[in-house]
């Protein structure tokens, strides 16, 4: 007999997102599997950061609900929601980090915010969290000195300072060269697969999508409702999409001679 297939991490049902009357995205709805690594895929201006912004608490949304495991997370109080919180870790596109702090003092930020951990212990997990990501000689560097790659390197060591069972990662590739963005996604699939932890990724960079996700979910900026949901190389291949087609084949349609990974 066939294992019991697990609960979903997140579900999101029915789900609306905007800014007062303005509508961005309604009808959202789609699971995350525990473990995997769920996209949030669409053009420019479709509302995915949007979505991610409700998923991690700092927006609400207009309508519907987003659960995680059975607690749905805006129908608790502020207060709950500030303790539910802390089992997410947030990468934001720039990488957000302090200007004043070293990269070290970046990653130990919420180790001192949120925990009473002593001196050596928070210095010796950011140590551990820098090694992760390849950076245990930039712990005294400021920020101004890391390159685009190295600063979203070390906002993802700040993400997960914190052991987060979700993460939460807002265009990780965006505006780095082929190599970087390639050892990030790396740094992504280990955490998958070597920590268990569950992804949800905003992009609209063809070659990290159909590389690393498991699944995903397509949002249209035209009708402002999702068009599809898969994994991404499954709508790649299959989805008759009009929108969804050209987006994904979009390398090729503009001459591109790079293939998409297969």
């Amino acid at each position: 007999m066939a294992p019991p297939a697990e609960e979903p991490k997140i579900t999101v049902k029915d789900l609306s997102i905007g800014f007062g009357e303005a509508v961005i995205q309604s009808g959202i709805s789609f699971d995350v599997a525990p473990h995997s690594i769920f996209a949030i895929m669409g053009a420019s201006g479709c509302g995915k950061s949007t979505l991610l912004r409700a998923m991690i608490g700092l927006l609400r949304p207009l309508a519907g609900s987003i659960h995680f495991g059975a607690t749905d997370y805006w129908a608790e109080p502020e207060e709950r929601r500030h303790v539910l919180s802390r089992d997410f870790g947030v990468l934001f596109q720039s990488g957000a980090l302090w200007s004043s702090l070293t990269t070290g003092e970046n990653v130990a930020l919420p180790l001192r915010m949120l925990t009473k951990l002593d001196d050596a212990s928070i210095n010796a997990l950011v140590t551990v969290k820098l090694a992760m990501v390849g950076l245990q000689d930039a712990v005294d560097t400021m920020p101004a000195a890391l390159s685009g790659g190295m600063a979203k390197r070390a906002g993802l060591a700040r993400a997960l300072a914190l052991e987060p069972d979700i993460l939460f990662i807002d265009e990780p590739s965006a505006g780095l060269d082929p190599v970087s963005s390639r050892r990030l996604d790396d740094l992504i699939v280990e955490m998958r697969d070597g920590f268990g932890t569950t992804i949800v990724m905003v992009s609209h960079e063809l070659p990290s999508l159909l590389a690393i996700c498991d699944d995903g979910i397509f949002l249209d900026n035209v009708t402002k409702t999702p068009l599809a949901h898969g994994a991404p190389k499954m709508l790649r291949d299959q989805c008759d999409n009009e929108a969804v087609h050209a987006f994904m084949h979009r390398e090729r349609a503009a001459g591109d001679v790079k293939a998409a990974p297969p």
